[in-house]
């Protein structure tokens, strides 16, 4: 079985349903995020205070190209659609499902942005952000799975019978 590579916005549930995904189908979990952090010895937010979002960006297509696992979920981090190598790579070695959420349920689960690493450019709205990837991730996408007012328990559901039982 090839892997299951979650990608969507930042507070999607990409990591918690990856994690719950992983157990369910007897796969490994990998959350690209921490790899990266793991690989710089930095959080993502001081990689974009130190690096600015372009460095950070470098970064996470470097890390995420080069991730070699099998049998696993991979939950990427939100900007991965920017780098063209991690996609294609990711592509590769994985069935790559989008997590779709509106941006009003994303804005009430994000907090604060800056904690958690979102790359927003200066004057950038989260709905800004949002119009931007969207497309990205649609274009990328094998499956999407709409994760609005669903139960962790119903999104893995779906995406088991969507991507595992093909």
């Amino acid at each position: 079985m090839k892997n299951i590579v979650l990608i969507g916005m930042p507070g999607a549930g990409k990591s918690t349903v990856g994690v719950v995904l992983a157990k369910h189908a007897g796969l490994s979990f990998v959350d690209s995020d921490l790899v990266i952090q793991e690989q710089t010895g930095m959080l993502l937010h001081e990689i974009i205070t130190k690096e600015g979002n372009t460095g950070f960006r470098q970064v996470e297509n470097r890390v995420n190209a080069a991730l070699q696992v099998k049998h696993s979920v991979i939950a990427t981090g939100g900007s991965v659609i920017y780098g063209r190598e991690a996609m294609k790579h990711l592509r590769e070695i994985g069935t790559i499902v989008y997590l779709k959420l509106s941006c009003q349920a994303i804005a009430e689960r994000l907090g604060d942005l800056h904690q958690r690493g979102v790359t927003l450019r200066e004057g950038q709205t989260l709905q800004q952000l949002y119009d931007e990837r969207v497309p990205l991730y649609e274009r990328y996408a094998d499956a999407t799975v709409d994760c609005e007012e669903k139960s962790i328990r119903e999104v893995v559901a779906e995406i088991f019978a969507k991507v595992i039982r093909e």
